[in-house]
């Protein structure tokens, strides 16, 4: 059977048992970048707000961090419209799950939920063409996932991905300490996105910056609308 392109996957027949996951691992990366930090008192999430369509600006104002409920969101890289997917998906199955239990899944049932998913739809040769942090704080204390294009998700103390992720991990593994409190997580995730956009052509247009806590969820724009 012939190969089969859709956009710049890379997927087989059925019958070949292919699928180029490098090629669709380039694509998650091209063009965003997303930051996420476990601090001591709760999590942070941090992004550009740039979106691309092929090799132009599409929108100098798109978000990339999503509120799950009230004390869980995730940030998104690769293909806009797979993440939304996602995103509801998620969010449409965790509250059936909290409706028949009774009480609210916690981070890293929201990370398993969310990798399940996206396992099933590589296996079922139609990827999910998208990384996504899964952050936020619960009986456990605060927790920072990552769920990669085939579903693998690793718990992190920092992680950071898109186009622009090499130069911003440079500056976290630089700047990020055990024992890190929020508000300092917050100028440390502000400041790996504003270095990414500075090298990387696919991150820009201004930062938003999401911290966690206890006491609730509070939202920072920085810059933005062309700046």
């Amino acid at each position: 059977m012939p190969l089969l392109r859709t956009s710049n996957l890379t997927m087989c027949d059925k019958s070949w048992s292919i699928i180029d996951l490098q090629d669709i691992r380039y694509t998650v990366q091209q063009m965003t970048t997303v930051v996420g930090l476990k601090c001591v008192d709760g999590v942070v999430l941090a992004s550009d707000r740039r979106a691309s369509k092929g090799g132009m600006i599409g929108s100098k104002s798109v978000r990339k961090i999503y509120a799950l409920d009230e004390n869980k969101a995730v940030a998104i890289a690769g293909q806009l419209s797979d993440a939304n997917y996602l995103i509801n998906l998620v969010k449409a199955e965790a509250k059936l799950i909290e409706l028949k239990r009774g009480f609210q899944l916690t981070v890293k049932e929201a990370a398993k939920l969310l990798s399940n998913i996206m396992y099933s739809g590589m296996r079922s040769y139609a990827p999910y063409v998208t990384e996504i942090l899964v952050a936020g704080i619960d009986e456990t204390g605060p927790r920072l996932f990552e769920a990669d294009v085939s579903g693998a998700i690793t718990d992190e103390d920092f992680t950071a991905t898109g186009s622009g992720s090499p130069m911003a991990f440079g500056l976290l593994e630089g700047s990020y300490r055990q024992g890190i409190k929020v508000s300092d997580g917050a100028s440390v995730a502000a400041r790996a996105v504003k270095a990414a956009m500075e090298r990387d052509p696919g991150s820009g247009n201004g930062i938003q910056v999401l911290k966690i806590t206890k006491e609730g969820m509070e939202w920072v724009d920085i810059g933005g609308n062309g700046q």
